[in-house]
């Protein structure tokens, strides 16, 4: 079988383990994936993403050294409270302050430089357009553009980027991670845990997950504070 090597851009979170999975689950193989160390304020994800690769037996695990504290403007890396106990429609009333700049064009392009070295066309990255926060660059017209820049500027002209969870609901990538057998148990997604790692069950990004395993009528095994 000829190899298809691939990249996942894994955050240690709900959404990148679901991407993690179908990767595997569509036959690539080896699989490597890719996290950030780039100052962020909830930096038990990293541990996350560290088990989650080592359950998945990925061919190697990366973390990046970035940091993103020097240019700061956002709650995940800069001495700014994360907004707890937001409605929905509040979330996506505007670009939220946990908003990190530009944070998956450079992911991208890590993953990117790494793909060429690698013989690799297939990047997946765990963006999604209706259950997230506002971000920008969580859009499809995004990823379209950042993958034909990517064919544009290296030599992999059939370069891809994978985001299958971009028109699912938060309750829909929860069934099909279930699905494909992920353990929701080891994932993180918090903006403000405490020092055990414990999410805090308030910040934007605990009321998606939270809202997503309620309607997808699947226990939420996530440990709250």
């Amino acid at each position: 079988m000829k190899a298809r090597p691939a990249i996942v851009l894994s955050s240690g979170g709900l959404d990148s383990t679901t991407c993690l999975a179908i990767a595997r689950a569509e036959g690539f193989a080896p699989i490597y994936s890719m996290s950030f160390d780039y100052g962020q304020r909830h930096r038990h994800e990293l541990t996350a993403a560290a088990s989650i690769a080592n359950l998945f037996q990925v061919a190697e695990h990366r973390v990046i050294r970035i940091d993103l504290r020097q240019f700061g403007r956002s709650a995940l890396t800069d001495d700014i409270a994360v907004p707890k106990d937001r409605s929905e429609s509040a979330m996506s009333a505007d670009i939220p302050i946990t908003y990190v700049p530009a944070r998956n064009t450079i992911f991208l392009s890590f993953a990117l430089a790494w793909a060429e070295t690698l013989g690799s066309q297939d990047i997946f990255i765990g963006v999604n357009a209706l259950d997230y926060s506002g971000y920008p660059d969580c859009r499809p017209e995004f990823v379209a553009a950042f993958e034909q820049t990517a064919r544009l500027g290296t030599t992999r002209t059939k370069f891809t980027i994978h985001a299958p969870l971009v028109k699912l609901t938060k309750a829909q990538i929860i069934r099909c991670g279930t699905e494909l057998g992920v353990d929701y148990a080891m994932t993180h997604s918090c903006y403000d845990p405490d020092e055990l790692g414990r999410a805090c069950g308030r910040c934007d990004s605990c009321l998606l997950r939270k809202k997503g395993f309620a309607e997808a009528g699947i226990a939420d095994p996530t440990r709250y504070r």
